[in-house]
């Protein structure tokens, strides 16, 4: 059987937030068809479990000067797009938290609002979404219970299917999200969305969704 075509996200992105964005507005479609797998970077106890399978993280940190430029880059996209934004600061990230708490609310039928909620936390008020209290405030707008979101990497369960996607990742070679892969077809970064959804479109002879009155911007 083929797998779904899947899409690799994270919260740390603005890319990746800005690529979901675009995603769920222009072609709505595919995102119900798509397999979303959270990639973060690891704590000590993901890492580890991640050396038992034999598997690791392939995304290599940025230096300062790209940094800046994605940060300028990413407001003038924003801007084009007309999304507010806010440049959070990252001190001491734990991402596990909020990746797991995202498959947490997966579980229990969330995952769209939650997503929404830390998304709207993190870039549109500049709020830090490792922050256990922050993310109980995003859980409980979403509908999702508070403390199991903020203690979602206890869940042995929830852990472990993390890590599974992690895997997944490394067996797929992802280096830097967004990442879609449709069968052999693989497309990295915010400026590949619209080659993916042509490769999609014909590969079962979809309709494109710009004839739908959705324009691909």
């Amino acid at each position: 059987m083929k797998r779904r075509p899947r899409i690799y996200f994270s919260f740390r992105s603005p890319y990746s937030w800005l690529t979901v964005h675009r995603l769920r507005t222009a072609a709505p479609q595919v995102c119900a068809e798509l397999e979303w797998i959270p990639y973060f970077d690891p704590d000590h106890t993901t890492s580890a479990m991640l050396d038992d399978r034999d598997a690791t993280f392939h995304y290599v940190q940025m230096s300062r000067a790209k940094h800046r430029y994605i940060l300028m880059d990413t407001k003038r996209l924003a801007g084009t797009l007309g999304i507010p934004m806010a440049w959070p600061i990252d001190r001491d990230p734990w991402w596990d938290l909020p990746h797991l708490a995202w498959l947490l609310a997966r579980r229990l039928g969330r995952a769209d609002p939650f997503y929404d909620e830390l998304t709207a936390a993190r870039w549109g008020r500049g709020e830090n979404i490792c922050d256990p209290e922050v993310v109980r405030a995003a859980a409980a707008r979403a509908g999702v219970d508070p403390e199991l979101a903020a203690h979602a990497p206890d869940d042995p369960e929830i852990r472990a299917e993390g890590v599974a996607g992690l895997v997944t990742a490394y067996e797929d070679d992802i280096f830097g999200v967004p990442y879609l892969k449709l069968g052999p077809h693989r497309f990295w970064g915010y400026d590949r969305l619209d080659a993916f959804l042509r490769v999609w479109q014909e590969s079962a002879g979809r309709v494109d969704p710009a004839r739908e009155g959705k324009e691909i911007r």
